[in-house]
């Protein structure tokens, strides 16, 4: 021991001859590898570094690997049960929260906002550039609060950077009304700093404040935030702090009209936004076929749909732009995450505009046949054309047609057994193919030179586009008791999908719109909260997810070496099934209509109140 203790003496008299032998700034170095505050918000190039680095809380944005779909009847997810479905989160168990939506996440890009507003409100650079910055920082924090606010309810109203010398670091959970009015004020000073501003593709402009202003106050109308309807949910309705979630006085018109108000702005850009939206009768099936996969391709006139979006490049690595790889089938060596479900492929109609109907025979019998073209575009179904298949599925399918069933080969006398190249027992990495009978086509670039499993894509993912201001007025309409208007709009949407017009009235006209609504926005973050702010998640959240078998019987006679989808040489049976309970068994509870805040967060923050029924 005393060895041990001369030895630290001995180093600790020379740690002090170097450094009384060294200059007194010895410590005082600058970081080579960041910049400090005073030199950050002194140049113009960094203080936009640091406003650009906001639009990283964006992340994947729509094209995530698990779409929020996914947590809804319109698609399942393929790696994994998820906890909401089955309405098996807690506090302690959040189950999967999209990284846009999660507490920690949307605080930090918010402190990170509320410091560029702080810096850039001192600052001396250009008023321009100022300006300029000011406006995408309001715009972000808005966009973040929203993501917060349409998750959890009312949260706390941070506006200002914590430091050093803060004395307290908790904050309790501003009224629903409140964190409202908060987005729509950052909204609004976005707007006025952002008119006229040159902007580039991807940033924030004057008129995505006003779209997402027009999105926050469709929501802040809906029924899930009316104090009279709340009440009607038993779990929620002896909650001791209703403002938290909700109005609690009562003005369904006067809310309405705003959003209608908001909404009129943005459709009187219609020069400058929307898609094919003049038609005066339904477009031909090729043509309604192509204005859709335009319109989410963002090409060929499909960019107007575009108020804001998250944009790829292929020079840059980000997971966005593998959804290609991610989402298309095991056949093509993609991974099948985020499947439709057969849910959602029953939600589309017949051209005629009918209902498809199983009871049906015919429609039973062709189930993909004579469908809304937007089907075409947005599912890879049983038979589907798609891309050239990979060397080592050519030889297999040389006819490149999606193959999702279980079929004969050989002859019909003596019948060999095939499973298609892109079901869970087909020959190329079965463990990724579909489970409900179903991949996605949408957000995928047809481009047969695209390679999904080893080429990026630049398909940009579309986080407010003109059809959906489209639809939020068509929805203020009906609830303002303007059928006319309503369906002149949402027919404007249906002629450019090549679909008859809608002349249905009251409760009828309310479910085509909402039937309407989820097709032509599916994967596009919006079932999830549409399904709950319209109350209607017992029967659509709650359903069990279906899924379809299939199989073809060749017919007497025929006979065939490699296997092609034909209704010549095959008999095919569909069958609808629910989803094995054992791989998601889905369920529903009110208190799902406000997901938990995490216990580490509650545990924090002593002034935090928990959402209902957790």
């Amino acid at each position: 021991m005393k060895t041990f203790i001369r030895n630290i003496s001995t180093v600790a008299m020379l740690s002090g001859v170097l450094l009384t032998s060294c200059k007194k700034d010895f410590l005082n170095t600058t970081p080579l590898n960041q910049a400090s505050a005073a030199v950050t918000w002194a140049d113009p190039n960094l203080s936009e570094a640091f406003v650009t680095e906001l639009y990283n809380g964006l992340h994947d944005a729509e094209l995530n690997q698990e779409s929020m779909d996914c947590i809804t009847d319109n698609a399942l997810y393929n790696f994994g049960k998820q906890d909401i479905m089955e309405a098996n989160i807690s506090p302690s168990h959040l189950g999967w929260v999209n990284n846009t939506y999660e507490w920690n996440e949307m605080y930090a890009r918010i402190r990170s906002a509320n410091l560029a507003l702080e810096q850039l409100g001192k600052s001396t650079l250009d008023k321009t550039l100022v300006d300029r910055l000011s406006g995408e920082a309001h715009f972000m924090r808005a966009y973040f609060y929203n993501q917060m606010v349409r998750y959890y309810g009312g949260v706390p109203i941070i506006k200002s950077t914590y430091t050093l010398n803060s004395t307290d670091f908790t904050a309790p959970r501003n009224s629903y009304s409140d964190c409202v009015d908060f987005i729509v004020s950052d909204l609004d000073a976005a707007n006025t700093l952002l008119t006229g501003k040159d902007m580039a593709k991807g940033r924030a402009t004057s008129d995505a404040a006003l779209a997402l202003k027009a999105r926050v106050l469709l929501y802040a109308a809906s029924d899930l935030h009316d104090p009279a309807k709340i009440k009607t949910l038993s779990t929620l309705s002896g909650y001791a702090h209703p403002e938290l979630l909700a109005y609690t006085t009562s003005d369904h018109d006067g809310r309405w009209k705003k959003a209608q108000d908001a909404a009129k702005v943005i459709l009187a850009k219609s020069g400058t936004y929307g898609f094919a939206l003049d038609l005066s009768a339904p477009a031909n099936a090729t043509d309604a076929f192509n204005n859709y996969q335009n319109s989410y391709l963002s090409r060929n006139g499909g960019e107007k749909e575009i108020l804001f979006a998250r944009y790829y490049s292929n020079s840059k690595d980000e997971w966005g732009a593998w959804y290609g790889r991610n989402n298309c089938t095991n056949g093509y060596h993609g991974w099948t995450s985020s499947e439709p479900t057969q849910n959602m492929v029953d939600d589309y109609e017949m051209m005629d505009g009918t209902a498809f109907d199983w009871s049906k025979p015919a429609e039973a019998a062709a189930p993909y046949v004579n469908r809304d073209p937007r089907f075409y575009a947005s599912i890879l179904y049983d038979g589907a054309p798609w891309k050239p298949r990979t060397p080592d599925g050519a030889g297999i399918d040389p006819y490149n047609e999606i193959q999702m069933g279980t079929y004969q080969t050989g002859s019909a006398s003596s019948p060999v057994t095939y499973f298609g190249l892109d079901t869970r027992n087909g020959p190329i990495e079965n463990w990724n193919g579909t489970r409900t009978g179903y991949a996605i086509r949408k957000f995928m670039d047809p481009n047969p030179a695209i390679v999904d499993q080893n080429t990026r894509s630049e398909v940009p993912s579309p986080l407010i586009r003109y059809t959906e201001i489209v639809f939020n007025y068509v929805e203020t309409c009906l609830e303002l008791g303007q059928e006319a208007e309503a369906k002149l709009w949402l027919n404007k949407i249906r002629f450019r999908s090549g679909m008859p017009a809608i002349t249905d009235a009251g409760a009828a006209l309310v479910q085509r719109y909402r039937n309407e609504r989820n097709v032509e926005l599916m994967f596009e973050e919006q079932r999830f909260y549409d399904a709950r702010r319209w109350l209607i998640a017992p029967t659509t959240l709650g359903n069990k997810a279906k899924i379809i078998k299939i199989t073809g019987t060749l017919k007497p006679g025929k006979s065939v070496s490699v296997y092609r989808h034909s209704t010549d040489n095959f008999n095919y049976t569909y069958t609808v099934q629910e989803l094995d309970p054992g791989v998601e068994n889905r369920t529903w509870k009110d208190i799902l209509y406000f997901p938990p805040i995490s216990r580490d967060e509650m545990n924090k923050n002593n002034k935090l109140i928990q959402n209902p029924g957790y």
